[in-house]
C-alpha cells in the first residue's frame, strides 16, 4: 500500500519557463472545440466564472449551451444519487441529444465527465454509456478515456499515477481515506491504473493504461505526449499525472495538436482540467457586496446534508460564530410513521420565523447515521431519498427570501437548486473560497437572481464554512481562530 507522504513531494519537480508555457498554451488552447461538461453534482464548477449551468439536457437547452460565445457549458446530471438503470439512461439520452444538436449546428464538441477528485461516482458505467452512444450516433471512435483527478483547490494531487488528499500537512493516499469507503462508489487503489482495473473489474489491466508523468511534462516534451496520446486506441485508458495547474497547460498543449489530427476522446475528471482545456482566467474570490442582496432586512440560511469527518467539524465551528441559530432536522424520524413530516412542519416554521427577525440560521441533518431497519438496499434508498427530499423541501416551503443561502454537501446542493429553488439554467459568477462556487439563479427559479453558494462536502479546512457564512453576514472578523 502506498505510503502518506510529506508535502514535499510536490516540490521535488524541477519548474519550466512559465511564460513560454502560456504563450504556446494560449495559441494552441484555442483550437479545442466546445466543451459539453457533464456534471455528476453541483460542484464541478468550482474552477470557473461566467458560464452557464443547465439542470435539464433537453435539446434545446443543449443547443442554447451551443449557441452561447463560452468556450463550454455544464449540464447538471446529479447522478452521484442515481441508481446505475437511472445512470445509463440519463448519459445515454444526454449523449444522443448532444450528438444531435453538433450535427444540426455543426459545430464539434468534446465530452468532460466530471466527477469527484476522489473518485467516487458512477464509474465505469458513465463514460462507457457515452462513448457508446457517441460511436453509434456520429459513425466515429472514441480512441480514449482521459482521467485528470487533479484538483489543487481541494488538495488533490497526482504523482507517479497515485492521487493523494492532502490532509493537514500529509499527502494521503486516496485509498486510504473515508472517501474510498464510501457505501455507493467504495474502492481499495490510490494508484490510477490499478483503480482502472478494480472498478472495471479486471476487463482494463494495470499495465495497459497509459501514463502522462511529471518529469515528461516538465520537460515540456510535447511531441512525445502527443504521440503517446495518439497511440491509444479502442477507448484506453490515459492518466495525467499533475501537482501544479502548469502541469495541465503543457498537457493542453499536447492535447489540442492531437485533436486537430482527428483524435477522439472522453475526458473523465475533477474541476482543474475544464478551467485549463476553457481557457478560464483566474478571478479574485467573491466578496460579501456581490453576493448579499442589497436592502434585504432577512437572515440568511445555511442548509448542510454531508455526513462527512469534515463537515461534521466544519459545522461545530459554524456554531461559534455570533447570531447564527442552529436547528437540528432529525432524520431518525423517518423510522416513525409521519415522523418526517412534522419534523418538516417544525423545522420550516422555526426557520421562516428566524429568517423574518433578521436572525441567519443554520439547518444541519443530525450527526449520527439512520440505521435502516432493513438490509434491502433498494428499500434503504428510498428511505435515504425521502430524508433528502424532506430537507430539500425546508427550502422549497419558505415564503421569505433569504439574505443568502448556503447548502453544504453535493447531493443536498442540487436538490436544493433543481428542487427546492426550481432553477433552470444558472450562471456561475465564480467562487466565494477556494473550490466553493457560487450560482446566480435564473428568472424562471423560486428567488430569481439569488446567490446561491454550493459548498461541497469534502472540501475546505475546518474553519471555511465558518468564515463564509460569517462573511455572509457581515461579520468576518468574528470566527474564533482554530
Amino acid at each position: 500500500m502506498e505510503g502518506i507522504q510529506s508535502l514535499g513531494l510536490l516540490e521535488k519537480f524541477p519548474d519550466v519557463d512559465r511564460v513560454y508555457v502560456h504563450q504556446l498554451y494560449a495559441r494552441e488552447v484555442a483550437k479545442i472545440p466546445k466543451l459539453v461538461v457533464l456534471d455528476d453534482d453541483p460542484t464541478g464548477i468550482q474552477t470557473v466564472h461566467d458560464v452557464s449551468v443547465f439542470t435539464h439536457w433537453e435539446e434545446s437547452d443543449i443547443r442554447e449551451g451551443f449557441a452561447q460565445e463560452s468556450r463550454l457549458f455544464f449540464i447538471l446530471t446529479n447522478s452521484r444519487s442515481f441508481s446505475s438503470l437511472q445512470t445509463e439512461e440519463v448519459h445515454h439520452q444526454i449523449a444522443q441529444n448532444v450528438c444531435h444538436v453538433a450535427k444540426e449546428t455543426g459545430k464539434p464538441f468534446i465530452i468532460v465527465s466530471r466527477s469527484d477528485s476522489t473518485l467516487r461516482g458512477h464509474y465505469p458505467l458513465e463514460t462507457e454509456t457515452l462513448r457508446r452512444t457517441i460511436e453509434e450516433s456520429e459513425g466515429i471512435a472514441v480512441d480514449a478515456e482521459i482521467l485528470v483527478p487533479f484538483f489543487p483547490e481541494g488538495g488533490r494531487y497526482t504523482v507517479d499515477d497515485i492521487q493523494y488528499v492532502r490532509q493537514g500537512q500529509d499527502l494521503v493516499p486516496v485509498g486510504q481515506t473515508e472517501f474510498a469507503k464510501d457505501k455507493s462508489f467504495g474502492f481499495h487503489e490510490s494508484d490510477l491504473k490499478r483503480w482502472c482495473e478494480e472498478k472495471t473489474k479486471g476487463r482494463v489491466k494495470a499495465s495497459e493504461v497509459t501514463s502522462i508523468g511529471l518529469r515528461e511534462l516538465r520537460s515540456l516534451d510535447f511531441d512525445a505526449i502527443e504521440h503517446k496520446l495518439t497511440g491509444v486506441k479502442h477507448f484506453g485508458k490515459v492518466v495525467v499525472n499533475a501537482v501544479d495547474y502548469i502541469d495541465l497547460e503543457v498537457f493542453a498543449i499536447a492535447f489540442a495538436r492531437a485533436l486537430s489530427k482527428g483524435y477522439h476522446c472522453i475526458l473523465r475528471s475533477a474541476a482543474s482540467i475544464v478551467k485549463v482545456l476553457g481557457n478560464v482566467a483566474s478571478r479574485p474570490y467573491l466578496q460579501r457586496n456581490e453576493l448579499v442582496d442589497a436592502g434585504n432586512m432577512h437572515g440568511g440560511l445555511v442548509i448542510v446534508g454531508s455526513h462527512i469527518q469534515k463537515t461534521t467539524m466544519q459545522l461545530m465551528r459554524l456554531f461559534e460564530v455570533p447570531g447564527i441559530l442552529p436547528i437540528q432536522f432529525d432524520q431518525h424520524t423517518v423510522l416513525v410513521e409521519g415522523g418526517l413530516d412534522q419534523e418538516v412542519d417544525r423545522v420550516s416554521q422555526a426557520t421562516e420565523e428566524a429568517i423574518g427577525k433578521g436572525v441567519s440560521v443554520v439547518v444541519y441533518t443530525r450527526r449520527e447515521r439512520v440505521d435502516f431497519p432493513s438490509d434491502d438496499p433498494a428499500s434503504n434508498l428510498l428511505l435515504s431519498v425521502s430524508i433528502a427530499n424532506a430537507l430539500t423541501s425546508v427550502v422549497g416551503r419558505l415564503r421569505l427570501r433569504p439574505s443568502f443561502l448556503v447548502a453544504k454537501g453535493g447531493i443536498t446542493s442540487c436538490d436544493v437548486g433543481v428542487q427546492a429553488l426550481r432553477v433552470r439554467k444558472a450562471r456561475v459568477l465564480g467562487q466565494i473560497a477556494a473550490g466553493v462556487p457560487v450560482w446566480r439563479t435564473g428568472q424562471e427559479s423560486k428567488f430569481p437572481g439569488l446567490s446561491y453558494v454550493i459548498f461541497p462536502g469534502n472540501v475546505g479546512d475546518e474553519d471555511s464554512l465558518a468564515r463564509i457564512v460569517a462573511s455572509l453576514m457581515g461579520n468576518a472578523l468574528s470566527v474564533c481562530p482554530s
